[in-house]
């Protein structure tokens, strides 16, 4: 027997013979050869070899195909010199109609069978195991002598004939101030399985227990770990079962081919974008991927809507990076509640202010053209108002498709629950983000004020009870949108709101989200989080992790979500329209000019310019 230590410095040739001569007794090849390249196999009858290989194509994450060999070919020349994939696997699995049905260290009692099939080898996460040793990154597997923990997920992969089956992942956790080191290691070797899919909740992916693995082994996570999941090839494994082939054979999870291919030779040297990590939620812990070059393009649209053209002490609020943050989360979303209202003219009708529904739409427009639910809901005085508002602004062309308006007055206690929640059940929300821009924020004395401290409550309906709810909801982010501090989840910055702002000490609301965004008119922050998520979902690294490396990109539908930015006469005619239905300009008014007869902010025209320069530069 030779132990697994003198394996790790051993050439692939030498522990391939090893194999074949039956003399490695260890229960899979992780950290064997280390630096070299291993391989997941699939072999499968040569009738069904052009619609797996168009699966691995349509799955490339966990199915890097590195080599399809001719029916009956035994060696891979590309891989390997002197091999025979029919001895050279630490164990195999055969397979018949989809039903495993046993275990064995060779295939050579199959060599008649094998001339009418074709042999698949397909990229491992095994392969970069080293690369992120080398930054320093411990491989919990390794240290603990444990073949790699792997499961089946909920995500399903591009069906193609016969082959349709969910993703498989492997696990490795990793202490949390390596997270970027192991992204960056990954990152380039998309041969075997690049960057991570998913980083924290293993919820995400359907996975309910840890402990549980669907192939390889439990292994146990540090304190201070994160579980780091990677597409895996045993996805191959998956969709041999589902195509019920009358005989397969695939390598055993953990069991690879080691080939002679070595790891500097596996990094994709086109690649040039740097992948950042960004945690987005603590509860679920999650994470998201972005390409630093696209974080710094955020990273302005936030510098610039942080002007303060009032000079009412608004720097003094802004937050580093919730901009980023929000829309990183609100790229995960898939279903977004929107609230808007501030009822500045307290003593008209409507009281609302033109500040607040144009960015709302904005935002909204945005999140339709990226394929995601969205309602908005609004103090019941103001529904049929805004249900028309949102008619208009369809015939208008600024939104696509209409927005569903809803509702809320909070009778009871339990309200707040059960509107965000199917069966008021917190496990099953109907919102996965929260979005208030330009909303009325309750202050600690439980009235709303405006930035003249005078008390609007009684025109304003308690729409704050569902973010101090979803507070308590895992699975529900919310975003704050303001420009005063009085505005709807702001109270992250209430502090600073009572330092620095004007009537800060009775108007700060007292109602915090997850994410503020500042901005010198609430209208800008609404436009940023627009132009913030179309950056987003142009980013080759952040769509990747969006899809988890499963189907085909979506930057082809870069057209439709360029249409769907603000621009100045997507805003002047929701004007128009705001107008048209008697709302006025609200505490900014000072700024406001005549265009085409319409009150309109002159900064407002050179603030969208400096955005969509940013954004579609």
């Amino acid at each position: 027997m030779v132990c697994l230590h003198s394996l790790r410095s051993l050439v692939p040739a030498a522990v391939r013979g090893l194999i074949r001569q039956n003399r490695i007794h260890v229960r899979n090849t992780s950290g064997m050869s280390a630096g070299y390249n291993q391989a997941n196999v699939v072999i499968l009858h040569k009738s069904l070899a052009d619609d797996f290989e168009k699966f691995c194509q349509a799955n490339g994450g966990p199915l890097p195909l590195l080599y399809r060999s001719d029916p009956g070919e035994s060696k891979c020349p590309t891989l390997s010199s002197n091999s025979d994939i029919r001895t050279d696997c630490l164990l195999y699995r055969r397979y018949e109609h989809g039903v495993y049905t046993e275990s064995l260290t060779s295939l050579e009692s199959y060599s008649e069978q094998l001339k009418d099939m074709v042999t698949f080898y397909l990229g491992c996460s095994f392969t970069f195991e080293s690369a992120v040793q080398k930054l320093g990154v411990p491989v919990r597997n390794v240290e603990q002598e444990l073949n790699v923990s792997m499961y089946k997920t909920a995500v399903p992969c591009h069906q193609v004939g016969a082959f349709s089956c969910n993703l498989v992942v492997t696990m490795r956790p990793i202490p949390q101030g390596k997270l970027e080191a192991a992204v960056v290691a990954t990152h380039p070797m998309k041969k075997y399985h690049g960057a991570p899919v998913h980083i924290g909740s293993p919820d995400f992916l359907g996975i309910n227990d840890l402990q549980k693995t669907d192939y390889g082994d439990a292994v146990q996570l540090h304190p201070g770990d994160v579980p780091v999941f990677w597409a895996c090839g045993v996805t191959g494994i998956e969709a041999v079962v589902s195509c019920k082939s009358p005989l397969a054979f695939t390598h055993s999870p953990g069991c690879m081919f080691i080939t002679d291919v070595k790891n500097e030779d596996t990094s994709d040297s086109c690649i040039k974008e740097k992948p950042i990590v960004v945690q987005i939620s603590s509860d679920p812990l999650h994470y998201s991927l972005v390409s630093q070059w696209t974080a710094e393009k955020i990273r302005s649209l936030e510098e610039i809507i942080g002007i303060d053209p009032g000079n009412r002490g608004i720097k003094n609020l802004l937050v580093k990076d919730e901009l980023l943050k929000c829309c990183l989360s609100l790229s995960h979303a898939k279903s977004v509640l929107i609230t808007t209202g501030f009822p500045t003219h307290y003593r008209h009708i409507p009281p609302e202010e033109t500040d607040g529904p144009p960015g709302a739409l904005a935002i909204a427009a945005m999140l339709q053209a990226l394929g995601k639910k969205v309602a908005i809901v609004t103090d019941e005085h103001a529904v049929d108002m805004n249900r028309k508002i949102v008619e208009d602004a369809v015939e208008q062309g600024v939104l696509k498709t209409g927005v569903p308006l809803l509702s809320y007055k909070g009778e009871t206690p339990d309200c707040a629950v059960k509107f965000l929640c199917e069966n008021g059940d917190p496990a099953t929300p109907r919102f996965d983000h929260l979005v208030a821009i330009e909303r009325a924020g309750r202050a600690s004395d439980g009235n709303y004020y405006n930035a003249r401290k005078i008390n609007i409550k009684h025109l304003v309906d308690p729409i704050d009870d569902l973010f101090v709810a979803a507070q308590n909801i895992p699975g529900i982010s919310t975003t704050g949108v303001g420009d005063g501090g009085n505005e709807l989840g702001t109270g992250k910055v209430k502090e600073s709101v009572k330092k620095y702002i004007r009537n800060g000490d009775t108007i700060a609301c007292d109602v915090a989200a997850d994410f503020t965004v500042i901005a010198g008119v609430s209208n800008w922050g609404g436009y940023a989080i627009s132009c913030a998520l179309y950056l987003l979902n142009a980013c080759e690294i952040h769509e990747r992790y969006l899809r988890k490396a499963i189907g085909f990109t979506e930057l082809l539908e870069h057209e439709t979500w360029t249409s769907s930015l603000p621009t100045i006469e997507k805003e002047e005619k929701l004007l128009a329209i705001l107008v048209n239905h008697g709302i006025r300009s609200g505490v900014t008014g000072n700024l406001a000019m005549e265009v085409d007869g319409l009150p309109f902010y002159n900064a407002h025209s050179d603030m969208i310019k400096q955005l969509l320069e940013v954004t579609v530069r």
